[in-house]
């Protein structure tokens, strides 16, 4: 589609004629002469009064064509090219993913049915919930004795669920740092600018090894305006290190406006990822753009090249006539009559 940036300009065309009606016409004072062969002057002119004439109105239609061109360029013609869609990402996702020894205990079940550790099925269904949220900039934390951050915010979500495919229990350590696994989560968000800010966070025991109480990072996160959702992964009724802190992930959950989960199986498991999916609907804010690309300089080599032309070719007809005039123009004077006689040869 063909535009103009500036179409206001058209608005001079008419400038020519309103100053050649405004100015004054020129006048030209010139000596008279009388000669005795003033009729055969007069018939020579009118001669040329044609050529004359044919060649004013071949400059101007020459001159009105440059005007024209250079007004186009002047209104600076631009195509259209067709929209460039881009999604803006409205919310960043955190996902921190306990590794802790207690992981490595088999009473889950994979997709097929078979027992398989907690770690390998929280891979199967968290792998399932990244790829489904398109729209989102999800990154991962994985924490033991400490927090690692194992991929940061990233709209690649294959990328963010290969990198999840790779942790493995007691990669981070035997014990339990949630606390400090939230704090390094509330750090990340320092340099975030979506709307929305949420963290999900997994564990099947209670913190062991935080500097930071998971309560007291809580209320850090609720004051930078982020969500946290707690998922509590095995039985409840464990004892010893290995014991699910029920009341501190409800806390935890409670203060920054989220949910608490149980999951007790992979069922419910999915089922809780499902339920978060809906919760954390998936707002896409869409940026389109169309690309203008500059035609100004094909008006603008139009004139310059009439301008040439018409010059060159101007040059060469007063070079010809001066020749032609030089060799065919023969003056004498009549001794009888003291009359001048100009003849052509």
């Amino acid at each position: 589609m063909l535009t103009f940036a500036h179409p206001w300009m058209f608005w001079l065309l008419p400038l020519p004629i309103m100053i050649w009606w405004s100015l004054p016409a020129r006048v030209r004072s010139q000596p008279a002469v009388r000669v005795p062969f003033l009729h055969r002057i007069r018939e020579a002119k009118e001669g040329t009064s044609s050529l004359k004439a044919n060649s004013q109105t071949q400059r101007l239609f020459f001159q009105s064509i440059q005007w024209i061109s250079i007004l186009i360029a002047l209104a600076r013609p631009q195509l259209l090219e067709p929209p460039i869609s881009r999604e803006i990402p409205t919310r960043d996702l955190l996902l921190t993913v306990d590794l802790s020894a207690s992981m490595d205990k088999e009473d889950f079940t994979n997709s097929e049915g078979k027992l398989v550790d907690r770690l390998t099925a929280l891979k199967e269904v968290l792998g399932e919930f990244l790829l489904q949220r398109q729209g989102d900039r999800v990154g991962l934390v994985v924490f033991g004795n400490s927090p690692f951050l194992q991929a940061p915010f990233t709209t690649d979500l294959e990328l963010c669920e290969q990198l999840l495919e790779g942790v493995d229990v007691g990669m981070a350590g035997p014990k339990t740092a949630l606390g400090d696994a939230i704090g390094l989560g509330i750090n990340l968000f320092d340099e975030s600018t979506a709307p929305e800010k949420t963290i999900i966070t997994l564990t099947d025991g209670n913190d062991t090894s935080s500097a930071v109480p998971p309560v007291e990072a809580a209320r850090i996160a609720k004051d930078r305006g982020i969500t946290i959702y707690t998922i509590a992964m095995g039985d409840p009724e464990t004892v010893g290190e290995e014991k699910l802190d029920e009341e501190a992930l409800k806390e935890v959950a409670k203060v920054t406006g989220g949910e608490y989960f149980l999951a007790m199986d992979r069922s419910e498991l999915e089922g809780i990822y499902q339920r978060l999916d809906e919760i954390e609907t998936q707002e896409i804010k869409t940026v389109s753009h169309r690309p203008r690309r500059d035609l100004y300089f094909f008006p603008l080599i139009t004139a310059l090249l009439l301008s040439l032309t018409v010059n060159v070719v101007r040059l060469l007809k007063s070079r010809s006539k001066d020749l032609t005039q030089k060799s065919n123009a023969r003056v004498r004077v009549n001794p009888r009559t003291f009359e001048l006689e100009v003849t052509q040869s």
